[in-house]
């Protein structure tokens, strides 16, 4: 059931999955996006914020007008690294006018840079797979690494170029050194640092993570854990099917170590630990996050709603009361987890019956408008001068 909305604006950097946690909390969203996309057309969102993109500080400056001309400051929310850099290395200025829970700026750089991670998580004896940085320099040659392969191969942090040669996926999988060797050429030319990983052993499904929301006091208010049920590609892919694990059962290890690493990093604000569990049972951190993402919409579906926490911290009003997330809740993401499914050889009668009971989605009966919005602006734009198409014209 959605709350009656009231109380202090949310400004939304963030797609659906992050809009519907603050709607269904009764929280109202500005959302800052494109003028035609999705978040701009939800009955959750109460003021669209336009922006087509452009560099950082052209945003700062458009964040800066919006929430000083507001009566109180907004709570500012990112769901992406980008937009997490961009705020936190604008805290300062965006301070004066928004609020916002964010980790400590040097650790923020660090978790997001995944070469200053692996020296942290090394110095501090974090339990992660052992790795080594690669810089393929014109005219270099592959190095002879001392790990055990098979090893990914992924980006310090994702960026277009990497997308670009590599579709979807976010690492490639090496056998060898020799696939090294035979992969370095086409590294060259994206330019960019990378890192070579240590596989854990095991598909996807076995990553598991903890979500939490430790507030000023350090004080955890709010967690939950999850598993991976299907991404796309199948293999180093982007999630597609989510689910809610038992925090006092099958997660209870994973959100043990997700509180005891957060306490020697110390962090605060909301993070989402990765770790991924080998076959012998032992987890293995993979990254850490320290912002929001696509799985607070499913904990809220499940009971834990951190976007809301983090609202009624911020503004001075009464949490939500402390629940435990329901296991077995499922989030997807319809197009691409049809994709996922067909790939892992599922059935198509037998996936549409799991979505069919699927939680927590982003197309909904009670907002359709975000799904069916775009596609009928695009429809309208076929024809000349705005016209309707004739099947929609009045008689």
């Amino acid at each position: 059931m959605t709350k009656r909305k009231t109380g202090t604006l949310a400004c939304v950097l963030g797609d659906m999955d992050l809009v519907r946690p603050l709607g269904l909390a009764g929280v109202r969203c500005a959302v800052v996006g494109p003028s035609g996309g999705a978040t701009a057309h939800s009955r959750f969102t109460e003021r669209p914020i336009p922006w087509e993109g452009g560099c950082d500080d052209a945003l700062v400056d458009r964040l800066l007008r919006f929430g000083a001309a507001q009566p109180d400051k907004p709570v500012l929310y990112m769901e992406e690294d980008a937009q997490l850099l961009m705020v936190s290395r604008h805290r300062d200025r965006l301070a004066a006018v928004f609020r916002f829970a964010l980790a400590d700026g040097d650790l923020v750089e660090t978790l997001v840079d995944k070469g200053r991670f692996q020296s942290l998580a090394e110095r501090l004896k974090l339990p992660v797979p052992r790795t080594r940085r690669l810089r393929p320099l014109p005219g270099s040659e592959a190095p002879e690494l001392d790990l055990r392969y098979p090893v990914i191969v992924k980006p310090l942090t994702r960026r277009p170029p990497w997308d670009e040669i590599e579709g979807l996926g976010k690492a490639i999988r090496l056998e060898g050194p020799e696939e090294l060797r035979a992969l370095w050429p086409r590294l060259i030319p994206v330019g960019i640092d990378l890192l070579a990983q240590e596989l854990i052993p095991g598909p996807e499904t076995r990553i598991e993570s903890h979500h939490v929301y430790i507030d000023d006091a350090g004080t955890v208010a709010g967690e939950f854990t999850g598993r991976k049920i299907r991404t796309y590609p199948v293999d180093y892919g982007h999630s597609t099917a989510l689910t809610i694990t038992d925090i006092d059962g099958e997660g209870a290890d994973v959100a043990a170590l997700g509180r005891e690493i957060a306490a020697r990093i110390g962090l605060t604000g909301v993070a989402k630990f990765d770790f991924k569990r080998d076959p012998d049972g032992r987890l293995h951190l993979l990254e850490i996050n320290p912002r929001f993402n696509l799985w607070h919409h499913l904990g809220a579906v499940a009971g834990v709603n951190l976007p809301a926490i983090v609202h009624a911290d911020l503004t001075g009003r009464p949490r939500p009361a402390p629940a435990k997330a329901r296991p077995g809740a499922c989030w997807c993401h319809i197009s691409k987890d049809r994709l996922a499914a067909r790939d892992s050889g599922i059935p198509t009668a037998r996936w549409l019956a799991w979505v069919a009971r699927c939680e927590a989605k982003a197309i909904t009966p009670d907002d359709p408008m975000p799904f069916l919005r775009p596609k009928l602006d695009r429809l309208l734009a076929r024809f000349p001068g705005g016209a309707r198409p004739p099947r929609l014209a009045k008689p």
